[in-house]
């Protein structure tokens, strides 16, 4: 049961599932990760964090399809959810593989599930250093 003194925005994204759009994604990340006041260091982590994920579902996903993104911003957390349809029998990268250790090292949970025709790649961070207080 979620706790009722947490308030959670969600942000939703769709773009399409093109390499050319990823941009667009990064730079969402990067802001809404600043508006959690994230550390410099935090945001670029977890903007290359999302263009790994990005990656791995694009080349599993169908042909003129659309990529959607989910952002969840909470007190110290952004959690950030990528969906896409994909081909029939394509499979994510083992959770061994190169891709998901920089999941793993650039995040503070990373996970993957495969619902039917659509693959899921979630990601949260949470902030390490709590924000300045304002002067």
């Amino acid at each position: 049961m979620p706790d009722p003194t947490i308030r959670e925005d969600v942000v939703l994204l769709t773009v399409p599932a093109d390499g050319g759009y990823l941009a667009v994604l990064r730079t969402a990340t990067a802001g809404l990760a600043a508006r959690l006041q994230f550390a410099l260091d935090e945001i670029e982590d977890l903007r290359i964090a999302v263009d790994e994920a990005c990656a791995m579902l694009l080349a599993i996903a169908r042909r003129d399809v659309d990529l959607r993104c989910r952002f969840v911003l909470a007190d110290d957390t952004l959690t950030v959810q990528v969906t896409v349809p994909i081909v029939p029998g394509a499979h994510l990268p083992a959770t061994t593989s190169f891709a998901w250790k920089v999941l793993t090292a650039l995040t503070t949970e990373a996970g993957a599930e495969t619902s039917g025709d659509e693959a899921t790649i979630r990601l949260l961070a949470r902030r390490v250093e709590p924000p300045s207080p304002a002067p």
